[in-house]
C-alpha cells in the first residue's frame, strides 16, 4: 500500500470538523516546507571565498604578546 492510499483510506475514516483541520494543518505544514526551502536556497546562495572581505580586520599587533602574561613569560 501506497504513502498515499493510506492516507486517502485514513481521511476517508474521519469525522468532517477532524477533516477540515487536517486540512488546515497540512496547508500550514506545506507553507512552512516552502519558507524553509526558500531560506535554504537564500542560504545555499550565500558564502563562498571572500564573503567577509572588507567586513573584518587583523589589528597590527595580533601577534605581540599581551601585557597580561608579561609575568609568565
Amino acid at each position: 500500500m501506497t504513502t498515499d492510499t493510506e492516507i486517502f483510506q485514513t481521511i476517508a475514516k474521519m469525522p468532517e470538523p477532524l477533516k477540515q483541520e487536517l486540512l488546515h494543518y497540512a496547508k500550514y505544514l506545506i507553507q512552512n516546507y516552502t519558507k524553509m526551502e526558500a531560506e535554504e536556497k537564500k542560504t545555499a546562495k550565500r558564502g563562498g571565498l571572500g564573503i567577509w572581505k572588507g567586513k573584518i580586520w587583523v589589528a597590527d599587533d595580533f601577534d605581540e604578546p599581551l601585557e597580561d602574561f608579561a609575568e609568565y613569560m
